[in-house]
């Protein structure tokens, strides 16, 4: 748990943003996400200058004049830091800090530290640490005061307040810790995979939640839990904050009637994502694209919904996850205005929940098994013992019901894709019909 700190104690903020005419519309909302973001970060934001501009200046991201005007209103707003909300280049970040003489923050730094706050595993501390190195790496010369401002990484980063010691790292230091972290981030890999492999050798279709942050899909989660689960300890943090859940957690949902499937709650994501933290978590997002199902969850009484919306399908574009079927959630009904009732289900692949209220959770499960379970059958197959590789298929590939070891082979009931009821029907005894 982070200490509460009072608001005498917060670090007073001038904030920056461009409108550079490549996403206008979205410009206000990415203004008020930057507060958001700064806030987590313990700080205050004091004052918000604004520009627009047909092009970037590729020296100090903002007009000279711009400059000078940051400059006094930092100066008259008592202001600490100043952060942009979009990336600087490291020769704009050199640049702004002699200019304005205050440290400058972007808006990656931002995301970064809030990251490296919420990582509770190895894995997650290994990843926001090589995003962070990287992004520091070409930053090195001029960000004394910013990096003493930062926080330390894990490890031997470990320094919260210590931007002399990161200033003195040379190139070469960092770049074999990046070495070192990518190899035990493989090794951790490896490992997922094996634990993924053994949770799934069941055929249990995997459903994979995704969304913009602060959507609510832990909230989701620990009701699954409550209803189907009934275990206090396998529940997940629920917090109603940017960036709650940075690891992956999944869980086994066992809904009846044979109708199984695991659920995992992943990393929020949101507007302006560093692509670096994107391709640092790619193999915590990995249950995502192995997933048979997506619940894309939405806030639908976030005014912005329709660009969070926007966001994530982006970003699943990005992790080349756009194919995989999706059920989009819009949760928070409760608050949102046009919402006459909940749950509803809108066609195939639209319900609108209360992730509080235990009818809306039930039609959300009844959903998801309609859809990962719906090409499945009951079968039951007599597999001898010399086709040993179709025993293996089947443990790997469907849900076993029961088996049993007889003289002939091994007998199998199993609810399986009826394309695999057909592919082995030599050794079919009787099918069941489709699974209800």
């Amino acid at each position: 748990m982070e200490a509460k700190i009072e608001k005498e104690n917060l670090e007073k903020i001038l904030l920056v943003g461009v409108d550079d005419g490549t996403d206008s519309e979205n410009f206000e909302y990415s203004m008020e996400e930057l507060a958001s973001l700064a806030k987590a970060c313990f700080m205050e934001p004091v004052g918000v200058i604004t520009q627009k501009m047909e092009s970037i200046n590729k020296g100090l991201y903002i007009g000279t004049g711009k400059v000078l005007e940051v400059r006094e209103a930092a100066e008259n707003l008592e202001a600490e830091v100043i952060v942009f909300d979009n990336s600087l280049s490291p020769s704009q970040l050199r640049n702004l800090q002699k200019e304005t003489k205050k440290p400058v923050l972007d808006r990656t730094s931002l995301i970064l530290d809030i990251f490296e706050r919420r990582a509770k595993t190895r894995e997650a501390k290994l990843q926001v640490e090589t995003a962070k190195l990287k992004y520091l790496l070409p930053r090195l010369v001029g960000m004394h005061e910013a990096l003493t401002r930062q926080g330390g990484t894990s490890g031997s980063m470990s320094s919260r307040g210590a931007g002399e010691k990161k200033l003195e790292l040379d190139r070469r230091r960092i770049e074999h810790r990046i070495t070192e972290l990518t190899r035990e981030l493989e090794e951790l890999t490896g490992e997922r995979q094996v634990q993924s492999k053994r949770r799934r050798k069941n055929g249990v279709p995997l459903v994979a939640m995704t969304g913009y942050t602060n959507a609510g899909k832990s909230t989701i989660m620990n009701g699954m839990i409550d209803i189907y689960v009934k275990d206090e300890e396998k529940k997940v943090l629920e917090k109603d904050m940017l960036f709650a859940t940075l690891d992956t957690t999944v869980r086994k949902i066992c809904t009846g009637n044979n109708r199984d499937f695991l659920l995992s709650d992943t990393v929020g994501f949101i507007h302006k994502l560093p692509h670096g933290l994107v391709k640092a978590f790619r193999s915590t997002l990995s249950e995502v694209l192995n997933a048979d199902l997506l619940l894309h969850v939405v806030d639908c009484s976030d005014e912005h919904f329709k660009e969070q919306m926007k966001t994530t399908g982006q970003t699943l574009e990005e992790l080349e996850a756009g194919e995989i079927p999706v059920i989009t959630v819009f949760n928070k009904s409760d608050k949102c205005e046009g919402v006459l009732s909940y749950p509803q289900v809108v066609g195939e692949n639209k319900i609108y929940i209360s992730a509080k209220d235990e009818a809306s959770l039930k039609a959300l499960s009844e959903l998801i098994c309609q859809r990962v379970y719906a090409g499945y059958q009951r079968a039951e197959f007599l597999i001898p013992y010399e086709k040993g590789e179709i025993l293996s298929y089947f443990m790997e590939n469907a849900h076993i019901l029961e088996r049993e070891f007889e003289e002939k082979g091994t007998r199998l009931w199993v609810s399986c894709h009826r394309a695999d009821q057909e592919k082995y029907k030599e050794w079919l005894i009787h099918g069941k019909g489709t699974v209800k």
